[in-house]
């Protein structure tokens, strides 16, 4: 790139001043910037109203380069379906509770200059994005991106049972809170689904889970087939059959997927294991759930309402990550 085209680019910054230092960031932004012989960026703060999605939107219409990130999940999610098939370069620089697209990327968490300075000197990797359509009770739809994964059921009414306070104070853990107060009064529900073009399946099941991918903190592998390159969705329909059931949940989720499944040897014991009834597992581009009652929704963390309906459809390579330069990307 000649310095008079670098001259001519501009990068904006979309920030959540409640979870960084909007200074100190702004300052490094501005930096790198000038060090990459960019334009004076272009900052966007978030607000109640605009968690990043419409900022997204105006840093597209000021025909940016590349837009930064900072802030908690749902920003992150907000401004990538922005961001989704326009072929704009997205930046996370790590902040907030999860940094669960960042986790997923193998991304450094404890470094948010790298990723800053990445913008203008790392790679580019297409990655695959969700796309979720809520159907409430009264017929209303509400579409919205995921980068992570979509709930609905008891995951979604443990997010909704965390308290806001306890999360800003001890981060994701908060959330154990959260599924003590949902369990001792989780009833399963029943629901239609289908994964692809597999067949039409009706379950009683707590939770039914759709991933773009699986990586949660603390190192839990929640789908462990899910990949962010594959163009696909995985489905983990969760049917434990009272507390000896939650057990054996947990055992697959953590013990299973998290550990077992790094090691050769635990892969083989797997494999011997077969099907486990409680945890079902499937594929496809695109899922469907129907449930009646209502049940509660999250998307990437976040309480979506109530729903009757979640159809969710994946779109193949629609973002373009920012990775620092030389970013081993085998495991993605």
């Amino acid at each position: 790139m000649t310095a008079d085209a670098a001259g001519h680019r501009r990068a904006a910054l979309i920030y959540n001043p409640t979870k960084v230092d909007p200074k100190r960031v702004r300052e490094q932004v501005t930096h790198y910037c000038a060090m990459a012989g960019w334009q004076h960026p272009l900052f966007l703060e978030t607000t109640l109203d605009d968690i990043g999605d419409g900022l997204a939107r105006a840093a597209l219409a000021a025909h940016i380069d590349v837009v930064l990130v900072a802030g908690g999940d749902g920003t992150v999610r907000a401004v990538a379906h922005a961001l989704a098939e326009t072929g704009v370069p997205l930046t996370i620089v790590p902040s907030g509770t999860g940094n669960l697209l960042a986790r997923n990327l193998n991304l450094p968490l404890d470094d948010p200059e790298l990723m800053i300075r990445a913008s203008f000197d790392g790679d580019r990797l297409a990655v695959d994005i969700g796309v979720a359509r809520i159907e409430r009770a009264d017929g209303e739809m509400t579409e919205a991106g995921f980068v992570v994964m979509a709930g609905m059921g008891l995951d979604a009414a443990m997010i909704a049972n965390t308290r806001p306070h306890l999360k800003k104070t001890v981060g994701w853990v908060a959330y154990v809170d959260g599924a003590a107060r949902s369990l001792p009064g989780a009833r399963p529900f029943r629901a239609m689904f289908q994964v692809g073009d597999g067949r039409l399946h009706s379950a009683k099941a707590q939770s039914i889970l759709v991933a773009n991918c699986g990586a949660l903190p603390a190192g839990i592998a929640l789908m462990p087939e899910a990949s962010l390159r594959d163009g696909m969705l995985d489905v983990a329909v969760i049917q434990p059959s009272g507390w000896f059931g939650w057990l054996g949940v947990f055992r697959k989720i953590w013990w299973d997927n998290s550990v077992l499944r790094r090691f050769h040897a635990g892969r083989l014991v797997l494999q011997r294991r077969g099907r486990y009834s409680s945890v079902h597992f499937f594929q496809g581009g695109i899922s469907e759930i129907g449930t009646a009652p209502p049940q509660p929704v999250e998307i990437d963390g976040d309480e979506f309402g109530l729903a009757t309906g979640l159809r969710c459809h994946v779109l193949p390579g629609a973002l373009i990550a920012v990775v620092p330069r030389g970013h081993d990307i085998a495991a993605l």
